[in-house]
Parts: C-alpha cells; sequence; structure tokens
C-alpha cells in the first residue's frame, strides 16, 4: 500500500510517516520545510529541527520531497507519478497568532493549499483525510467558563459554528470544510474532515504559537518562563499523538465521507493548571509561571464529543493525559540536546 502524506516532516505527519512505515507501507510526503514558525521560539534552533526530522524520515524509509502544495501543478505530477491509495493532508499554517499577522499567507498555506490536494486526491480518485481544528466551533462559550466546568459540557459535530470572536484561522479551517463538503458532493469523492483537538507528544517543537502541552514541557524542562493568558483554569480536552495518527487508519479501512471529532473526549479533559502541576512533578523543576491578558480568538473551554468516530470508523483515543504527558516529558529529557538552555 501507497500513502501520501502534505506536511510530512511536521509533528502529525512524520508521525504518520513513521506508523504507516512500521506496517510495510510505501510512504512519500511533500514539505515546504518552513522555519518561520520555529525561528520564533527562543529555545529553537531552526535548523537544528529541520535536520533532526528530516534524519529521522530518511531512516525509516519514507521518501520526502521538498517542496510545496500551494505549487499544484509540482504536487500533481509527483502524487500522479508515486500513485497513492491514500492521501494524509497534515500540511498546515496552524497558528492562530500567524494567522492575525498575516492573514493572506495563513490562507494561502491553508485554503488554497488545502483545495490543491482535494483537486489531486479528485484526479486520481483516492480517498482523502484533512485536518481541521475544534476551533471551527469558536469560543461563544468563554465567557461562561465558570459554569461549563462545573457542567462539563461536551461538543458534538451538529454543535453551532464559529462562535463569539473569530480570527482569520477560525476562516480558514471553516473554509477548508466548505471546500471538502463540496468536493464530496460534486464528484462523489471519499473525504474525511478531522477536527482535532489538542495535540501533544514526542518530537514537538512547540511554543506560544502553538503546541501549548509540548510547549509547557519544555518550558518547564529548561526553566524558561511559562506564560498563561488569562487564568489556568481554562479546560481541554487533550489527544496524544499516536492515537491521532490511528484515527487516519481506522477511516482508511472505513472510508465514510463525513465530519469527525478527532478528540479526547471526557476522559482526557485538562485544565491548563493540572498539565502545568504534572509537569513539574515530572522534572522536579520550580515553574516560572507568568498571568498575561486573555489573546484574541482563544478558546478558554472545550471538551469535544468523539462518539460518531467510534460509531463509524471505530475509533477511540486510548491514551489518558498522564500517561501520555509521562511519554512526551520522557522524549523531551532524552533529547534536550535539540533545545538552547536558558540564557
Amino acid at each position: 500500500m501507497k500513502i501520501f502524506i502534505t506536511g510530512i516532516a511536521g509533528f502529525l505527519g512524520s508521525h504518520c510517516a513513521e506508523f504507516y512505515r512500521s506496517k510495510g507501507c510505501e510512504v512519500m510526503g511533500i514539505d515546504n520545510l518552513t522555519k518561520y514558525e520555529l525561528s520564533r521560539v527562543p529555545y529553537l534552533n531552526p535548523t537544528v529541527v529541520r535536520s533532526y526530522v528530516v534524519n529521522r524520515l530518511g531512516k525509516i524509509g519514507a521518501k520526502l520531497v521538498e517542496g510545496n502544495i500551494c505549487d499544484f501543478d509540482k504536487m500533481l505530477g509527483m502524487v500522479t507519478e508515486f500513485k497513492p491509495d491514500y492521501i494524509i493532508h497534515a500540511a498546515a499554517q496552524p497558528a492562530m497568532t500567524i494567522a492575525l499577522e498575516t492573514p493572506s499567507m495563513s490562507c494561502e498555506n491553508n485554503v488554497v493549499g488545502t483545495v490543491n490536494v482535494l483537486e489531486t486526491a479528485h484526479r486520481l480518485n483516492v480517498p482523502v483525510a484533512i485536518c481541521s481544528t475544534i476551533h471551527v466551533y469558536g469560543n461563544g462559550d468563554n465567557k461562561m467558563l465558570a459554569g461549563l466546568l462545573e457542567s462539563h459540557h461536551s461538543y458534538p459535530e451538529t454543535s453551532p459554528l464559529l462562535t463569539g470572536k473569530i480570527t482569520p484561522l477560525h476562516a480558514d479551517k471553516y473554509a477548508d470544510e466548505i471546500y471538502a463538503r463540496a468536493f464530496t458532493e460534486a464528484f462523489n469523492m471519499k473525504i474525511a474532515v478531522f477536527r482535532f483537538t489538542g495535540l501533544y507528544g514526542s518530537v514537538q517543537f512547540a511554543g506560544s504559537d502553538h503546541g501549548w502541552i509540548s510547549a509547557f514541557g519544555i518550558q518547564t524542562l529548561l526553566e524558561y518562563p511559562i506564560i498563561i493568558y488569562g487564568t489556568d483554569k481554562q479546560v481541554r480536552d487533550i489527544l496524544y499523538v499516536d492515537d491521532a495518527v490511528k484515527a487516519f487508519e481506522c477511516w482508511r479501512q472505513v472510508p465514510i465521507s463525513g465530519i469527525y471529532n478527532i478528540c479526547g473526549g471526557n476522559e482526557c479533559w485538562v485544565t491548563l493548571g493540572g498539565v502545568l502541576a504534572l509537569q513539574a512533578s515530572l522534572t522536579g523543576r520550580k515553574q516560572n509561571i507568568k498571568v498575561e491578558p486573555y489573546r484574541t480568538g482563544d478558546l478558554w473551554y472545550f471538551c469535544g464529543d468523539n462518539e460518531l468516530a467510534l460509531g463509524t470508523f471505530g475509533w477511540r483515543p486510548k491514551v489518558l493525559p498522564e500517561e501520555g504527558i509521562k511519554r512526551m516529558m520522557d522524549w523531551i529529557k532524552e533529547n534536550r540536546g535539540l533545545f538552547n538552555e536558558k540564557i
């Protein structure tokens, strides 16, 4: 079986590559190897990080082609020659902060890139899974944070979308979902849209823009300042990367088109303060936590309902937060040489 992955050198894409190579699949992917987001993080060296991931892919025998999904002709040519059985679209500009700073760049990478991937899958008549986000639900319940903590409300896929104050990233991801629906209905394609919750795990080089669980872990170990925007009582349900990868495979086996919450659900909800406390315990480090005002577009509360994925293609997360965060922290400790020490 042949698997094509966009964003293959990214966090989720590289884990997908490792999974499918472990199953004996032929894996090929495209990645523009951007260093932009990495360069914004003081404890990361973008060149070191990119080399590390590229070398990991090479060691497992996954083929990486440097290129941009916004270059339709190049991507179509390589995918046509490769002839995949399945496409995983994991390339994205995922940061709300960057989308606010450069909306046009974010739109090009997220929307134009996704349309190119969908058209490529259409021309080759192969199923494709694309990555959306739980941010499409918006943040309209932010004002009810205290009450939600008491009620433990969870969101099914039928919940209202784009509530509250939205940003260009919200628009990008919602547009992706609309295009996925259009391609499904116009061309009778097999397309999954995965609304991912907070992903975390090993080989995640995160900062304040994106990947807060990993960022907190790295900052705790290296004794960098940790910034909380608003309050540490914010709630998320989180998802370990191995479980996220398995969702792609479960859907491949039962490729029923639709939009699915791929999230930790009720068993994996945490508070920001709870995650910080666990990371402090695992490292024995005293954290330097600073509280700053809420940021535009931030989500204060989310817990997803993942029953549709379970009922449709049999997926449910298995790694609970305590186990997953420990695995992640162990990887950070073992690879601390990849991170710049506190100045």
